[in-house]
């Protein structure tokens, strides 16, 4: 699936005659097809990607809607992509400006020997709303993620270590289809579940412990994405009453998502509930993010957030209470926005699990 015409409609509303893409995930949004070094250049008319030898056969196999040409060090990229826009008659001439480093922008506009216009906006725009196709990707890897939970739930006893939790996790989503972690699991036990993005260590699981895993993995090179707090052995009274202040948190934010409400005001209906229960200040960050090719997109359901979500996002749904030194709660859900309402495209269940 390729979104090159998509991508060329946005080029002639803002006067661009091309747009040059050069991270992996718009390559692939606009191609259809990965490559981990190269370029999609994109004309009102035609599109190129340049790759090198490790794709040149698979990509002219599989990227759609554009010419393939190879690049090497005696017609290095550079020169590809100038033949390309002046035999076409570009002038003015987009640029991704995020995910490229400033010096490389620079090289670029000296080997090319023009101006180029800050233009990521474009991808940025579109990808906010997921196709059919791309929900279809993330609810298959979210299966995938779910039975790695279902299995390693049966793993997780006194002794285990944070590292081995996440190994098995990791192994485990890989070997039910997934193309590898969507970031690096968050497996983390006692008081270290008081740290939001704890690294998994040697840390051993305890009697009486919460265990926090946050993790996801790809599928056709999108991510999943959910958190999972359980208790080992028991749960006192305090830990019952944080879990269910994040559920009920949780549910509340996701009865106010929906296409037309801001970001802002989707986090304002969680941290209420947070807030009335009296553990406002353990709550630090928004309560969802969007995801897709990347773990982290636009737009946020975050205070910050002050413009309507649009349909067609996907977002996660991920309150919590973090308290330092003694322990943290996380549940995080992905939600699909319509004008109506959010379809949840978690379907692990939510309520405290002891193991």
């Amino acid at each position: 699936m390729n979104n090159i015409e998509s991508i060329r409609t946005k080029l002639c509303g803002r006067g661009l005659d091309a747009l040059l893409l050069l991270t992996e995930q718009n390559i692939r949004y606009a191609s259809g097809f990965h490559i981990s070094d190269g370029a999609v250049l994109i004309t009102r008319r035609l599109a190129w990607m340049f790759t090198d030898s490790r794709y040149i056969e698979a990509a002219r196999a599989h990227a759609e809607g554009v010419e393939v040409e190879l690049f090497d060090a005696a017609n290095p990229l550079t020169a590809h992509i100038k033949s390309a826009l002046e035999s076409s008659g570009c002038e003015k001439t987009g640029a991704e400006e995020r995910g490229i480093s400033y010096a490389r922008w620079q090289e670029l506009e000296k080997a090319l020997d023009r101006q180029l216009c800050p233009a990521g906006e474009i991808l940025s725009s579109l990808r906010e709303s997921k196709q059919e196709y791309e929900v279809r990707a993330i609810t298959e890897a979210q299966r995938i993620a779910e039975s790695a939970f279902d299995e390693v739930l049966g793993l997780i006893r006194p002794g285990v270590k944070e590292r081995e939790i996440a190994a098995e996790l990791t192994y485990r989503m890989m070997l039910h289809g997934g193309e590898g972690n969507s970031f690096d699991p968050i497996c983390v036990t006692g008081a270290k579940t008081s740290m939001p993005h704890g690294v998994p260590g040697d840390e051993q699981v305890r009697y009486g412990d919460f265990v926090t895993m946050d993790f996801g993995c790809l599928k056709n090179g999108y991510c999943s994405d959910m958190t999972r707090t359980v208790a080992v052995g028991k749960a006192d009274r305090e830990m019952e009453k944080v879990y269910d202040t994040v559920l009920r948190a949780q549910c509340a934010g996701i009865a106010a998502a929906r296409a037309g409400v801001s970001g802002a005001e989707v986090h304002a209906a969680a941290a209420r509930v947070i807030e009335d229960a009296g553990y406002g200040r353990y709550f630090g960050h928004g309560f969802g993010h969007s995801l897709g090719l990347d773990i982290h997109e636009q737009p946020s359901a975050s205070p910050s957030n002050k413009k309507p979500l649009p349909a067609g996002a996907v977002i996660s749904a991920e309150p919590g209470i973090y308290i330092p030194g003694i322990f943290g709660v996380r549940i995080e859900d992905m939600l699909y926005l319509t004008n109506e309402g959010s379809v949840n495209l978690t379907h692990a269940p939510k309520k405290l699990i002891v193991l």
